[in-house]
C-alpha cells in the first residue's frame, strides 16, 4: 500500500509539472462510454422512496434521476468536455466493469488514470507522450520507494528485478502488421485467432514478448472500437486508436484521437442515445483532442511482478465477491 501511495503521488506530481488540470469526474453517469454494455446500474434500494419520487411517464425504477444511471466505466467523455475549455486535463478515479471474469488481470472496481490532450492531431505524438510519461513516473517511484518496490518484487518472484523496458525504445505496429505476426505464429496459441474480435490476452502477451519491448498497436478496425475515435482519412475502415501491450500484463493503455467532425459522429451507427451535449462540443468549432486510459492496478502488477491483480488493491471487488 505504501508503494501504491508513492505511485499515485508520482503520477499527480508529473501531471502537475506539465500543467495538466486534474478533474474529479463523476462516478455516477448516464453514459456507457465504451459502448460494450459492461455497466452496473444504480438506483435506490428503497421501494418507498422510488414510489415517493414517481413522476408521470417515468418508469418507477428510474424515478430518482428520471433516467437510467450507471457506475462510470470511464471519465473520458467528461474530460473531453473540460479540455475544450481548460486545455490538457486528467483524472485518476474508480472505474467499474460488469464483466464475468475472475482472471488475475481483471477487477469489477479498479482505478484508471485518464488524460485528455488538447490540440492532439497525430497518433505518434500521443504514443510518444504515453511512453515518456510511464517511463518518467516509473523512475520517480523507483527513486522514492526503492525499498518497498524491492520488497514487493522479492515477495512476488523471489528476487528483485530490473525493468528493461525503461531503457528500451518502444515500437509501434499497425493492427495489420500485428495481425500478420500472430497469423504467422498461430500454431503457438491455445486460443483461436479471431481477427474480427481483437486479440486475446495470450496473443497480446505474445506480441510484447515477440518484439522484445512494449508495443503500441495502432490503426484499428473501426468496428472493434467505440464511436468517438477519429477515422484514418486514407483508410475509412480504420480509426486512430492505440493499445499499449506490455510484458506480463498485456494491454496496459488504450487511447485514440477523438473524432471532431460533428456530422461524422451523428452518422455513426453505434452513437449512444442522450449524447447531444457531446455532439454540441463540436457544433460551433472545437478543439481537436486525443487521450488514453491506463489501468492503475495493472501498472502496479507490471512494476512489482505480482501475478494476481487482487493483491495490489486494498479491497478487491470481483464476480461473487464484495467483502466489507
Amino acid at each position: 500500500m505504501r508503494l501504491r501511495h508513492r505511485a499515485l503521488k508520482a503520477i499527480h506530481d508529473y501531471m502537475d509539472e506539465l500543467h495538466f488540470v486534474q478533474i474529479t469526474t463523476s462516478v455516477l453517469t448516464t453514459n456507457d462510454c465504451e459502448g460494450a454494455g459492461e455497466i452496473f446500474r444504480v438506483q435506490p434500494d428503497s421501494d418507498v422512496l422510488l414510489k415517493e419520487m414517481a413522476r408521470p411517464n417515468i418508469p418507477t425504477e428510474h424515478s430518482y434521476f428520471d433516467k437510467k444511471v450507471f457506475l462510470s466505466v470511464s471519465g473520458q467523455l467528461h474530460l473531453e468536455a473540460m479540455s475544450h475549455g481548460l486545455g490538457n486535463t486528467y483524472t485518476l478515479t474508480p472505474a467499474f466493469r460488469a464483466e464475468n471474469s475472475k482472471s488475475p488481470l481483471h477487477l469489477s472496481e479498479f482505478y484508471m488514470f485518464e488524460a485528455e490532450l488538447a490540440f492532439m492531431q497525430d497518433i505518434s505524438s500521443l504514443t510518444s507522450f504515453i511512453e515518456k510519461m510511464i517511463k518518467n513516473v516509473t523512475l520517480r517511484i523507483i527513486e522514492s520507494a526503492t525499498d518497498d518496490l524491492k520488497f514487493c518484487q522479492e515477495k512476488a518472484l523471489g528476487s528483485a528485478f530490473e525493468l528493461p523496458w525503461l531503457k528500451a525504445a518502444w515500437i509501434t505496429l499497425t493492427y495489420d502488421e500485428a495481425l500478420d505476426i500472430l497469423i504467422a505464429n498461430k500454431e503457438k496459441f491455445k486460443t483461436a485467432l479471431k481477427p474480427n474480435e481483437g486479440f486475446s490476452k495470450e496473443q497480446e502477451l505474445f506480441l510484447a514478448n515477440h518484439c522484445g519491448t512494449p508495443v503500441f498497436v495502432v490503426d484499428w478496425p473501426s468496428d472493434q472500437k467505440p464511436f468517438y475515435m477519429k477515422v484514418v482519412q486514407t483508410k475509412p475502415d480504420r480509426v486512430h486508436a492505440l493499445d499499449l501491450l506490455m510484458p506480463e500484463v498485456g494491454e496496459l493503455c488504450g487511447g485514440s484521437l477523438r473524432e471532431n467532425d460533428e456530422m461524422r459522429l451523428r452518422s455513426h451507427p453505434r452513437l449512444p442515445q442522450d449524447l447531444e451535449w457531446y455532439l454540441e462540443l463540436r457544433k460551433f468549432g472545437g478543439v481537436p483532442t486525443g487521450g488514453f486510459g491506463l489501468g492503475f492496478e495493472r501498472y502496479l502488477q507490471l512494476l512489482t511482478g505480482v501475478k494476481n491483480i487482487r493483491d495490489v488493491i486494498p479491497f478487491p471487488r470481483y464476480p461473487h465477491s464484495c467483502q466489507m
